[in-house]
C-alpha cells in the first residue's frame, strides 16, 4: 500500500462534502470547499515566496485558521513541514532549522524578535512573517492532486532525554494509517466534531487536522488551551472529541460545578503519560467517556488505546495496539509474559521509518521495524496495557525499582495538591531516593510531613519521596507533558 498514490485529501474532501463545516474558530467557520479554496490561494502565495516540491519549509505558528490554510497550501506544492515548537529560544531553533536543512521559515507576527536573532545564525533562511505572504497576490504554480504514501510529510522534533532532539520523519502513509486505525476504534460519526486545543506544531494537534479532512468531520480550533472556553465549547458547540492530557482534564475538572458534561461528548482522549488514578475515578464518577491512550510523535500520534467496550472494567490501561498496529513488552531481549515490565515495543504502518539525517539513532531505536519507545510498562492477562513511565525516569533505589509516575499519582490524590512531578537524586545510602516537587492548590496548605504521612499510608517504604519540595510551577512542554528532566533546574 506504501507505493500507491491516493487523491490530495483536502481536495478530495472538497468534492464529497463541500459545504460541511471543516473549520471552526472564535470568529469565523470555514466549510471544506472554502478550506479547499483558501488553501490552494496559499500555496500559490508560498510559490510566489519560492517555496517548490520538496523544499523543508519550517512553520513557527499559533493555533488559527491560517495556519491550517498554510499546512495544505505546503500539501499541494509537494513541501515538507517542519513544525517548529514556539517555546523554543532562538538557538534551539536555529539548531533545529540546520539540522532539518530548512530553506523556508514561516512565521506569526509574535515571534517577530525570535526569528531576528535565527536569521543571524542562518543567513541563507528565507523568513516571511504571515502577514508578508497574506500580502503577495501568488502566482500559477502546478498543485499535486495526488500524493503518495511513502512521501515525506512532517518532521516534528521530539524534545529528548539528553543532547539534541531528533526530527521524527512522518510520511502521508504514517498520518494515514494513525487515522484509520483511530476511526477503527472509535468509530466515526457524520456529525463529529474534535475540539483541538493542544498545539498544531505537536502530532496530536496536527493529526487532528488530518484527520478532519479524511473523515469529513469538523475542528473547533482553540488558539491556547484554555479550560473554561473549552467547557464552555463542549456545552455549547456540540463537540464530540477532545484530545487532552491529565493536567488538562484536570484543570477543566476543576471548573465544572456539577462535574458532568453534555451527552454529545463520546470520547475524552486521555494521553501524556500515566494517568493519576484520582483523575480516571473522579472522571468515572461524572459518567466522563475518557479514553485512555499510548502515543508518541514517531507513531504518529495514537498507537494504543483502550476501546469503547473496556471504559470501566480496564480503568487506567491504556487499551491494546490499534489495528493494524503491533505492541510487545521486552526486557533483555526476550517478551515478557503478564504482568512482567519491560520497554514497550511498537510495529505498524503508522510508525516512523526514522529521524532525519540522523541513522545512528534510527538504528539504535527501530530494529527489525519495531520502534524501541524507551517507555516501560506490562500487559495483564488479557493482553490490555499500563504504561509506567520512562525508562530514562525511572528511580533505581536501594535495587528497587520505582517510578515516578507511581508516586506522582498518590501525591496528586492529596485534596490540597493541583501538581506533582518526582525525579531521582543522588543518597550515599541507597544509590537514588525519589524526591517530590509539589505544587499547592490555591490559598491551601499542606506540610512537608503531611504529605509524607499521606504517601506512607499508600507507598511501600521505599517509595515514598525523601523530600518534598513546593514549588509555584511544574515545568511542562507545550502538549502539557511533565518534564521530569527539569525538575531539578
Amino acid at each position: 500500500m506504501s507505493s500507491e498514490k491516493m487523491p490530495n485529501w483536502l481536495h478530495k474532501r472538497s468534492e464529497l462534502t463541500p459545504e460541511r463545516i471543516a473549520l471552526r474558530s472564535e470568529d469565523e467557520q470555514y466549510t471544506f470547499a472554502q478550506l479547499n479554496e483558501g488553501s490552494k490561494k496559499m500555496a500559490q502565495r508560498l510559490a510566489q515566496l519560492g517555496v517548490k516540491e520538496n523544499d523543508h519549509v519550517a512553520l513557527l505558528m499559533n493555533n488559527n485558521i491560517c495556519t491550517v490554510e498554510i499546512i495544505h497550501g505546503l500539501e499541494y506544492l509537494g513541501a515538507v513541514m517542519v513544525l517548529l515548537n514556539t517555546r523554543l529560544t532562538s538557538f534551539e531553533l536555529t539548531w533545529q532549522l540546520k539540522d532539518s536543512k530548512t530553506t523556508f521559515l514561516i512565521y506569526d507576527g509574535d515571534y517577530e524578535e525570535t526569528v531576528a536573532v535565527v536569521v543571524l545564525g542562518n543567513q541563507a533562511l528565507q523568513v516571511a512573517a504571515v502577514d508578508q505572504l497574506l500580502a503577495l497576490k501568488g502566482k500559477d504554480a502546478p498543485l499535486k492532486y495526488e500524493i503518495a504514501l511513502e512521501q515525506l510529510h512532517t518532521i516534528i522534533y521530539t524534545s529528548g532525554t539528553t543532547g539534541n532532539p531528533k526530527g521524527v520523519m512522518l510520511t502521508y502513509g504514517n498520518h494515514w494509517w494513525s487515522a484509520v486505525a483511530s476511526a477503527l476504534n472509535l468509530g466515526l460519526h457524520n456529525n463529529d466534531c474534535w475540539l483541538l486545543c493542544v498545539p498544531v506544531f505537536h502530532v496530536s494537534g496536527l493529526s487532528i487536522l488530518m484527520r478532519s479532512v479524511i473523515y469529513g468531520i469538523s475542528v473547533d480550533i482553540h488558539e491556547a488551551f484554555d479550560p473554561a472556553k473549552v467547557n464552555k465549547a463542549i456545552k455549547h458547540n456540540q463537540i464530540s472529541i477532545i484530545s487532552v492530557v491529565g493536567v488538562m482534564l484536570t484543570r477543566m475538572l476543576g471548573e465544572l460545578i456539577d462535574l458532568s458534561y453534555p451527552g454529545t461528548l463520546r470520547c475524552v482522549l486521555l494521553g501524556g503519560g500515566s494517568v493519576p488514578q484520582s483523575l480516571l475515578q473522579q472522571s468515572k464518577k461524572g459518567n466522563i467517556p475518557v479514553f485512555q491512550t499510548y502515543g508518541m510523535t514517531e507513531t504518529a500520534s495514537q498507537i494504543a488505546t483502550l476501546g469503547p467496550d473496556y471504559l470501566t472494567s480496564k480503568l487506567g490501561s491504556a487499551g491494546k495496539a490499534l489495528f493494524p498496529a503491533q505492541l510487545k513488552i521486552i526486557k533483555d531481549e526476550k517478551e515478557q509474559g503478564t504482568g512482567e515490565v519491560g520497554e514497550i515495543v511498537v510495529k505498524g504502518p503508522n510508525v516512523t521509518k526514522g529521524y532525519y539525517g540522523n541513522q545512528q539513532e534510527t538504528s539504535k531505536t527501530i530494529k527489525d521495524g519495531w520502534l524501541y519507545t524507551g517507555d516501560m510498562g506490562y500487559k495483564d492477562e488479557d493482553g490490555f496495557l499500563y504504561v509506567l513511565d520512562r525508562r530514562s525516569d525511572l528511580i533505581i533505589s536501594g535495587g528497587e525499582n520505582v517510578y515516578p509516575a507511581e508516586i506522582e499519582s498518590v501525591i496528586l490524590m492529596h485534596p490540597a495538591v493541583e501538581d506533582a512531578g518526582v525525579a531521582g537524586r543522588y543518597d550515599e545510602k541507597w544509590g537514588k531516593a525519589a524526591v517530590a516537587f509539589v505544587k499547592v492548590k490555591g490559598n491551601q496548605k499542606v506540610t512537608e510531613e503531611e504529605l509524607r504521612e499521606f504517601c506512607r499510608m499508600k507507598l511501600a517504604g521505599y517509595k515514598v519521596p525523601a523530600a518534598f519540595n513546593f514549588v509555584d510551577e511544574l515545568p511542562r512542554n507545550a502538549a502539557n507533558k511533565l518534564l521530569r528532566r527539569k525538575l531539578w533546574k
